[in-house]
C-alpha cells in the first residue's frame, strides 16, 4: 500500500489482488464522507435522510424485483 498526499488530494495505491468486498465498502465510506464534509446536518441527521431515500426508492421500485 503506498499513500500519497498531493495539494488537494490523498493518493491511495494498493495492490490488484486486493479483494474488492472490503475494498468496496471502504469506497462507500470515503465517498459518504465526502458527500458530506461541507454538510452543516450532523451525521444523525444525514443517516436519517439516507435512510428516507432508500425507503422512498423501495416503495417507488420494489414491484421491478417482487412480483
Amino acid at each position: 500500500m503506498n499513500i500519497e498526499r498531493k495539494e488537494n488530494e490523498i493518493i491511495l495505491r494498493l495492490p490488484a489482488e486486493l479483494g474488492t468486498l472490503g475494498l468496496q465498502r471502504v469506497i462507500n465510506y470515503l465517498r459518504y464522507r465526502e458527500a458530506t464534509m461541507n454538510s452543516k446536518a450532523s451525521p444523525t441527521e444525514a443517516d436519517r435522510l439516507a435512510d428516507e431515500s432508500k425507503a422512498r426508492w423501495w416503495e417507488e421500485n420494489k414491484h421491478r424485483f417482487i412480483k
